[in-house]
């Protein structure tokens, strides 16, 4: 008779333990849970690991005599590692595991695995959101409304919102989310530039993205490359009226810039989801910038995008148990013991 194998799932109340449970083979594994606390506790910088639970005492009972761990948000740093001699596997159901000490964990013999485009299209669908939320003023016309006020002058010309049919929208990058936002643009009826040296479309320079665009939308990865690479200087090279998205990382972005170009009125319009300081202090510019969409780092946010984070970390499970190697494995250098 085979023995159920230990497992740790150590989820949260986005990427809930019994969508974990769900995606694990029947009578296979010896099923342990810990509930994080997250998202209603905000996560950050746990020991030498970031954007983690703060639950290294909780998570290291809970790992005694486990040796596969699926989880979200537990902090697998090198005193966790040091106390759970055992562990094996540690899944990492979000896009990258920056909660896990990969160092450390090759040193123990550990395969940290992650969950590469889970929310590429939940990310892509919300950027289209606030992008023409954003385009049409449709937050200022709504809390017009719940105010009793009837903004009849919002028919005026020089009040009236954008389309996205017939302007041109350009991406600096193309990966995964871009690629999807730009198949749905298209069929808008956009003509769409892109800006990505890694694009296997036609890309062009930034500079000429920037000064042939009605929209512009970042989906650029953060390196040191990408930093700060749309300031003071990138936005004035957009045209007069013209709009900004950033549904992809906070560093990419400049906000004092972003939050002038809006109060001078060279930019129409801006809808942002990701922040150079998160939470947003109360002294942010942005607060009182006009017409800005603001949503808190929710793109990646779905029901679907928790079902396919738990299945993507179910198939590493079963992997493991097969004896086979991970799919995305963040240190590939270790090997099962």
């Amino acid at each position: 008779m085979t023995v159920a194998e230990p497992i740790l799932l150590a989820g949260d109340q986005f990427v809930l333990n019994r969508l974990l449970a769900a995606e694990l083979a029947p009578g296979a594994w010896d099923v342990r849970t810990l509930e994080l606390p997250w998202p209603h506790v905000p996560f950050g910088k746990v020991a030498e690991v970031d954007e983690a639970s703060d639950v290294e005492s909780e998570l290291i009972e809970a790992l005694q005599g486990v040796r596969v761990c699926l989880t979200q948000m537990a902090p697998l740093t090198r005193r966790v590692l040091e106390a759970c001699p055992g562990l094996e596997l540690f899944a990492v159901s979000r896009g990258g595991p920056v909660n896990a000490n990969l160092a450390a964990a090759t040193e123990h013999g550990v395969a940290v695995t992650f969950a590469p485009g889970r929310n590429a299209e939940s990310t892509a669908e919300h950027t289209i959101a606030v992008m023409l939320a954003a385009m049409r003023r449709i937050p200022l016309a709504h809390n017009s409304v719940v105010a009793g006020r009837w903004e009849s002058g919002m028919y005026a010309y020089a009040e009236t919102g954008l389309e996205v049919a017939g302007s041109t929208v350009g991406l600096v990058g193309a990966g995964a989310i871009g690629s999807r936002v730009a198949v749905a643009l298209r069929a808008m009826g956009a003509t769409v530039l892109v800006s990505d040296p890694y694009a296997d479309v036609e890309s062009v320079p930034l500079d000429e993205l920037l000064s042939r665009s009605t929209v512009v939308s970042l989906h650029a990865r953060l390196t040191e490359d990408t930093r700060g690479m749309i300031g003071q200087r990138e936005l004035a090279l957009m045209p007069p009226g013209s709009v900004l998205v950033n549904c992809a990382r906070g560093g990419l972005l400049d906000y004092d810039a972003l939050a002038k170009a809006l109060t001078d009125g060279h930019l129409f319009a801006a809808a942002v989801d990701v922040y150079d300081q998160e939470p947003l202090p109360a002294h942010h510019p942005l607060r009182s910038a006009p017409n800005v969409v603001m949503t808190p780092h929710l793109a990646g946010a779905s029901r679907a995008v928790a079902a396919r984070a738990a299945r993507m970390v179910g198939v590493e499970a079963a992997r493991w148990l097969a004896g086979e190697p991970p799919l995305h494995c963040a240190n590939p250098e270790v090997v099962r013991k």
